[in-house]
This record gives C-alpha cells, sequence and structure tokens, in this order.
C-alpha cells in the first residue's frame, strides 16, 4: 500500500478550501483516508495554514509521499527542513 500525504477539497464551488489528509494512493481525492493532518486556505490573504507537526513527521518517517503541492506547503512551514535533519544527522 502507498501512502500519500495530499489535499482533499472541500468548500462550495469557487469558494476551495482544503484539509491535508494521509490516504491510499488508490483512494479517489476527495474519498477515504487515513488521518486528517492539517488544513489549507488558499483564499485568505496571506493563506491560512495549520499543521499537525509531530503526526506528519510520523507519517514522513514511515514512508509517506507528499503531493507536489503538499510538498511546497511543508517546505514553506519549514516541516520538510526538519524532517531532512532529522534523518540524516543519526547517521
Amino acid at each position: 500500500m502507498s501512502v500519500k500525504i495530499r489535499l482533499k477539497r472541500m468548500g462550495s464551488k469557487k469558494r476551495p478550501f482544503y484539509r491535508i489528509v494521509v490516504a491510499d494512493s488508490r483512494s479517489p481525492r476527495d474519498g477515504r483516508f487515513i488521518e486528517n493532518v492539517g488544513t489549507y486556505n488558499p483564499l485568505t490573504e496571506p493563506e491560512k495554514v495549520t499543521l499537525e507537526e509531530e503526526s506528519i513527521l510520523n507519517w514522513l518517517g514511515n514512508g509517506a509521499q507528499p503531493s507536489d503541492t503538499v510538498r511546497n506547503i511543508l517546505a514553506k512551514e519549514g516541516i520538510m527542513k526538519k524532517f531532512h535533519e532529522a534523518k540524516f544527522s543519526k547517521k
């Protein structure tokens, strides 16, 4: 089972709101997910992002792959840097 961290679209038409979820790669975009790990609202100025950092780092450590958009969000929030440092400081 390949696990992805990706966006799940919520909200009404032309007013998107996204949940950042951990899901099986075979499930549909807005379908079943394993865990909700954050939210992303692109309509506010500046964009509002809330993340459960420990949970995301745990999933990344277990092999979950972020989508391109989620990877950009995590990099902007500094989580990808923390994950990279934790992964390579052990050696």
